[in-house]
């Protein structure tokens, strides 16, 4: 009998960020507190967006309109990473990026944790920017699962390809 395998990957539908910052958008448009001082959000490469406005202030809460738009779109917040806003000659300048698969330091944290704390007879491998976990039993792998859904490891886990 072959052993029974998932992959851990972390993936950030990219349909639904667009349609958060399309969203976000509107709502920057549309709104008092941002009239007459040059918000926007919009892409600013494959996996970043720039939030732009005239103030610090605006542009941070420029920054939580989109955040806000992300949870209802069921986005986790874990796959952004920015900084403070910048300033840009007139206006503050803020970069997101949005994060997709693992690194190789939360690879290995992840793979620590999983032989520290899973059943024995569970493998894990890492492929690329995801990991594969296999064993003999379907009930070492639905611990094994368990197990990363109460971890936190900084970043949103997937478990896909359940096998």
């Amino acid at each position: 009998m072959a052993d029974s395998s998932f992959d851990v990957v972390s993936k950030v539908d990219r349909q639904e960020v667009d349609n958060a910052l399309n969203q976000a958008g509107k709502e920057i448009g549309t709104r008092f507190d941002f009239k007459n001082v040059g918000a926007s959000v919009a892409w600013s490469g494959d996996a970043t967006v720039m939030v732009k406005a005239s103030t610090e202030e605006r542009c941070k809460a420029a920054l939580d309109v989109f955040r806000e738009r992300l949870v209802k779109r069921g986005v986790s917040l874990k796959a952004l990473q920015h900084g403070e806003p910048q300033l840009s000659g007139k206006e503050y300048r803020l970069s997101v990026t949005i994060n997709q698969g693992i690194a190789d330091d939360k690879a290995k944290s992840i793979v620590k944790k999983i032989k520290a704390e899973a059943p024995r007879g569970v493998n894990c491998q890492v492929q690329g920017d995801q990991l594969r976990v296999s064993a003999k039993k379907k009930d070492d792998l639905q611990s094994v699962i368990a197990l990363l859904k109460e971890s936190d490891f900084g970043i949103p886990l997937q478990c896909v390809n359940y096998r």
